[in-house]
């Protein structure tokens, strides 16, 4: 497993470049964005007013890489850490041991959010470790209800990795290397191309492509799933708009 992605927390185009050549080259990665003992993607990548938007952007990188992504559950929710506010609630040896400079990995282990009911609907008694109060909206129950929740978007790059065989199988193609605030890249097989392109900035990105010398003169992606608002059906690779922390994902044509 590459922990890599694990050790950049914050939203860096570079250093996520620089990570995935290092492993895209070695064989077939396994990426991770955290786990029982890493913070919460969720928490690292967030900036506390668009940490849902951010989650998508995640979502929209590790799994439309070249590779194998491992998901720490929650993650399909937008769950988060609930550290401990006292020593007396501290479950975790390591940090019985170091309170309160080291809190300890409970924040990261408790219990999976299922629904806004008592205990997030995981028991019916207290649990081990208690729920964050954000369990009221982010939860399996209320964003399978929401078209435009992380769990959904979830759902739907998901289902792109099944139905693409270039994001199942395509050798990764790094685009515009150095753009400080877009990361983009192809998924390319035989003749077909994915575009994913992300926005890890907070402000408005407009990016363009020459993908001529990639066997894509088109100039144009038919948009397979955006976060961006009206969800434009195609794309003018000669200038793409990118709303802040935006997903585009396109199929690219000859």
């Amino acid at each position: 497993m590459d922990f890599l992605f694990a050790r950049v927390d914050k939203l860096s185009p570079a250093e996520f470049r620089k990570q995935i050549a290092g492993v895209d080259a070695a064989g077939w990665p396994v990426y991770v964005l955290s786990n029982h003992d890493i913070v919460r993607a969720y928490n690292r990548y967030g900036d506390g007013q668009h940490n849902d938007q951010i989650a998508k952007v995640m979502a929209g990188l590790y799994l439309t890489l070249r590779g194998t992504p491992i998901m720490y559950y929650g993650e399909e929710i937008g769950m988060e850490n609930n550290d401990p506010k006292r020593k007396e609630d501290v479950k975790d040896p390591i940090g019985k041991i170091g309170w309160p400079k080291e809190k300890g990995r409970d924040g990261e282990r408790t219990p999976m959010q299922w629904n806004d009911s008592t205990n997030a609907g995981f028991s019916q008694t207290a649990p081990w470790l208690p729920v964050p109060p954000s369990y009221k909206t982010h939860n399996v129950a209320s964003e399978l209800k929401d078209p435009d929740s992380i769990l959904q978007f979830y759902r739907r790059v998901l289902a792109l990795r099944h139905e693409n065989v270039a994001l199942r199988d395509g050798q990764y193609v790094p685009l515009n290397e150095s753009d400080q605030n877009v990361l983009s890249y192809l998924r390319r097989y035989k003749d077909e191309a994915v575009l994913v392109v992300l926005n890890m900035s907070g402000s408005e990105q407009k990016v363009s492509f020459d993908l001529a010398g990639q066997g894509f003169a088109s100039g144009k992606a038919t948009t397979l799933l955006t976060t961006s608002s009206g969800h434009p059906k195609e794309a003018a690779l000669s200038e793409v708009t990118l709303e802040p922390f935006a997903v585009y994902i396109g199929k690219l044509s000859k």
